[in-house]
């Protein structure tokens, strides 16, 4: 009879635990599915935020720290790479700001060499392309090769489908910016300043 008792009380633990071990399974695996359904809409979250980010891009500053203050650069020039579609704000040898840029390289070509800035303007139109922009920059032949926002219409609204195309050889010959980017070079690059095109 005591014999019978311990068998039954050791039968009532091992199911004891094999039910706890049961139950403990069941939450950790239903705790892991929750974790990885959490994952994925994180990451589709994150999907869905940086794709609208980048193609709301062409509305902000590139980096997302302050641009420089020229008056403390006395070797500052601007830098264009027609092969990585960026211009980096230079100080000698150092990149004090690098922007997103969209220019061309076979027909109707950006041209290479070394120019200096000239004249400005807020904005412009040019029917015959049937593009304008704002907040344009000469820096070769007196307001025919420009920096410049990315491209609007002939009502001034920016034409969202070029403007996602900065950072492909998208433009006719100009420098194409984001709209902060162009307003920045327009409003604080001095006159004379070197421009190099590589």
């Amino acid at each position: 009879m005591l014999k019978n008792k311990k068998i039954i009380t050791a039968i009532i633990s091992i199911v004891g635990v094999i039910t706890i071990l049961v139950i403990a399974f069941s939450i950790h695996a239903n705790s892991t599915k929750s974790v990885e359904a959490e994952s994925k809409s994180t990451k589709v979250a994150k999907k869905v935020t940086t794709k609208k980010e980048n193609a709301d891009a062409w509305k902000h500053p590139s980096e997302k720290k302050a641009y420089p203050d020229l008056d403390k650069y006395k070797d500052a020039y601007i830098k264009v790479s027609i092969a990585k579609q960026r211009v980096y704000i230079m100080n000698g040898n150092e990149t004090l700001y690098t922007m997103k840029a969209a220019t061309r390289e076979k027909k109707s070509p950006t041209p290479k060499g070394t120019f200096e800035i000239q004249n400005r303007g807020d904005s412009f139109y040019n029917a015959e392309s049937k593009e304008g922009a704002n907040y344009w920059t000469s820096f070769k032949d007196w307001g025919v090769y420009l920096f410049h926002s990315v491209p609007t219409n002939k009502d001034g609204k920016y034409v969202e489908s070029e403007a996602q195309m900065l950072g492909t050889r998208s433009s006719h010959g100009c420098v194409r910016l984001t709209i902060p980017d162009a307003k920045w070079i327009n409003t604080s690059v001095p006159d004379g300043m070197k421009v190099v095109v590589k």
